[in-house]
């Protein structure tokens, strides 16, 4: 029998989530007042779960590794959030939403938590605008839209450069509300490192207060992991510093399986990287695509600048492979397309790794739009750019002026220059239609979880799934659990479960000061993150990815031996955190080149070299790969393989083509 149960509802695709709601198990509001729940991540889909459920009148504790909730990751989504509103009346629904994400997911996801997620969609607008955030109108006062990659609609609320910013202040502040209620109990600056399990459910964690270094024990009738991708494991990504994978791998290795870990998004409009001494990278939004038309010169190795290279000597790839979707087509079909021209000796810039990503086309359409709104007849070249200029600063004006802040470079004068980078994790915890995880009372909301999309993740769909988790689907699931919990009480934190838990976290911090080794954590992470991005990035094949194991293991036992880490335990010690942060990265890494080379197909995210077709497209093998690889940790580095089946009834199922 399979340790795997979606817990689907039965019925048609279209009733399956009302009539969830319409029977779902309930907790009486008496009952909810003695039942606490630990929300570890405080981002969109922590912020607005804690907010919910504090509102619905559970206990609640959040715990987020920064000074405050406002800080999360989830503030740097800059293009958009999608919802099927169809303002626009140009034919989007819920179907189409759904369709389109199960697609541009290349048939790898769960088909009953996508058609809920695009159920939900409307909703979450509704709760935003109703919580103030200033998402963008029209003239006549209605939300505006936006193409993203994907589709053939404009159906990405936003505002200006800066969504994630905004929508996270929407939830914040209903966050501080409940704490200001005394409903939430705020830890800022603590990081979990253990969850405590007791008779095989989730009761609890393990938190370091990362000021004072102290651990502390702290219990839950239900844990809630809402902290973030892994995208990290590659050292430099458009992530976070501080974003990591080690809340949920503690809990992988108390036995919640790890789903399709090798779907990483490389993400196609980042700035390039210049040179070794850059941490992280920086993402320009999709929705630039959605004006800016992208280009290499025709001729290899063309040293003019850009503005010299006359039109017909430009070549527009994206619109000449894919002419139905031209420069929108979805994210990793981006990539790889500009991968390719770059490996072909086309690419731009001092290191000739990056493409172009042109505006001039759109200020001028917008110049005469604009020209002939204010009456302006027969305007000047002049004036003409000056108008589309205000038009584009005024849709995306932060974003140029970011670019110009890096690169020194106007890009309203110069077309930017762009190339893929790691952005997004579509694996994560494998959780049920609930979002619980393998381990009972253990859910996983947002991106830590592997659920809605697949392979590759449309652009302006993170912010989605965060809200709808967090508002509209974890108040509903979780009754089902908490039902049946209402007679346990609160178990003290010296249980014995608790101190053995505290007793692994002290022994491997006790472990790293140990070693007094001789290289930094960074060595190691920037090492780890060579190799990941060499072997298991853009595009994998099996003589990379097995070597790629072997260097990993190599680098793993090299590192418990030659790490060094500074300072002392009990003080705010960044090394001692980057430390275990890094200790995760490393086995996870394995971890996702044994998915990689498992998986013998080429699908969204996932390209493996021997698995394409003739046009250098994806190759699924829906025969043999049409599943979630859910694996299960067995200890010592070694793991076993679940798989979840894949069944699609609403769709039918083909060749993914954007042409």
């Amino acid at each position: 029998m399979s340790k795997l149960d979606s817990k689907i509802p039965e019925g048609s695709i279209e009733q399956k989530w009302s009539k969830y709601k319409s029977s779902v198990a309930l907790v009486n509001p008496a009952n909810k007042r003695s039942l606490e729940i630990i929300v570890v991540g405080s981002g969109l889909a922590g912020s607005s779960a804690a907010a919910s459920l504090a509102e619905m009148g559970y206990k609640v504790k959040v715990f987020c590794f920064q000074d405050s909730p406002r800080r999360a990751h989830s503030i740097a989504a800059q293009g958009g959030i999608n919802a099927a509103k169809n303002y626009q009346n140009d034919g989007d629904s819920t179907y189409r939403l759904f369709y389109d994400t199960i697609k541009g997911g290349d048939y790898r996801a769960r088909e009953g938590n996508v058609h809920r997620l695009a159920e939900v969609s409307a909703s979450i607008i509704d709760q935003c605008v109703a919580q103030g955030v200033p998402l963008a109108r029209e003239y006549g006062g209605m939300l505006s839209n936006r193409s993203f990659g994907g589709t053939q609609v404009q159906r990405t609320f936003y505002a200006a450069g800066q969504t994630g910013q905004q929508l996270l202040l929407g939830a914040y502040s209903a966050l501080e509300r409940q704490i200001g209620l005394g409903a939430v109990e705020m830890y800022s600056r603590h990081e979990m490192l253990e969850v405590v399990t007791i008779e095989g459910k989730a009761r609890g964690i393990i938190a370091r207060d990362l000021i004072t270094g102290k651990l502390e024990r702290h219990f839950g009738h239900a844990v809630l992991l809402c902290t973030g991708g892994y995208g990290n494991v590659f050292y430099l990504s458009t992530n976070a510093m501080g974003s990591n994978v080690t809340a949920a791998w503690k809990a992988h290795k108390k036995g919640a399986f790890f789903g399709n870990p090798c779907y990483t998004q490389i993400h196609p409009t980042c700035i390039p990287v210049s040179g070794d001494h850059q941490s992280k990278l920086t993402l320009m939004s999709e929705s630039l695509r959605n004006d800016g038309r992208i280009w290499v010169p025709k001729k290899q190795g063309d040293t003019r600048k850009p503005n010299e290279i006359p039109e017909e000597e430009r070549d527009y790839y994206l619109e000449r492979r894919y002419p139905a979707f031209g420069n929108l087509v979805p994210r990793d079909v981006a990539s790889r397309a500009a991968k390719e021209r770059c490996d072909a000796g086309y690419g731009v810039g001092a290191s000739k790794m990056a493409v172009y990503l042109d505006y001039k086309a759109a200020i001028d359409r917008y110049g005469k739009t604009k020209a002939k709104t204010l009456g302006v007849d027969n305007p000047t070249p002049a004036q003409l750019r000056e108008f589309g200029k205000q038009v584009v600063e005024e849709k995306y004006g932060n974003l140029f002026e970011m670019y110009e802040q890096i690169t020194g470079e106007n890009p309203y004068e110069v077309p930017m220059r762009i190339y893929p980078a790691v952005h997004y994790t579509m694996g994560g915890l494998w959780v049920d239609y609930n979002l619980m995880t393998t381990v009972p009372g253990m859910y996983a909301l947002g991106e830590a979880n592997f659920s809605d999309h697949g392979a590759n993740r449309l652009g302006a769909s993170a912010l989605m799934q965060g809200l709808a988790d967090g508002y509209f689907v974890i108040p509903y699931t979780i009754g089902a659990y908490l039902a049946n919990e209402i007679r346990t009480k609160a178990i003290p934190t010296d249980h014995e479960a608790f101190v053995t838990a505290e007793k692994e976290v002290q022994s491997q911090i006790d472990k790293f000061f140990a070693i007094k080794g001789t290289k930094s954590v960074d060595h190691f992470h920037k090492r780890l993150g060579k190799i990941m991005w060499d072997k298991c990035g853009m595009a994998r094949n099996e003589k990379g990815l097995k070597e790629a194991i072997q260097e990993i293991r190599a680098l793993r036992e090299e590192f418990w031996k030659d790490v060094r880490v500074t300072g002392e335990a009990n003080e705010f010690n960044p090394e001692l955190e980057k430390a275990g942060r890094v200790a995760d990265f490393i086995e996870l890494g394995e971890l996702m080149c044994i998915d990689a080379l498992n998986r013998n197909e080429s699908c969204g995210g996932h390209f493996r070299e021997e698995f394409q077709t003739e046009e250098g497209e994806a190759n699924r093998d829906d025969v043999n790969y049409q599943y979630v690889a859910a694996w299960e940790n067995k200890g010592n580095n070694s793991w076993e393989l679940h798989k979840e089946e894949l069944k699609f009834e609403a769709i039918k199922i083909a060749a993914r083509s954007y042409k």
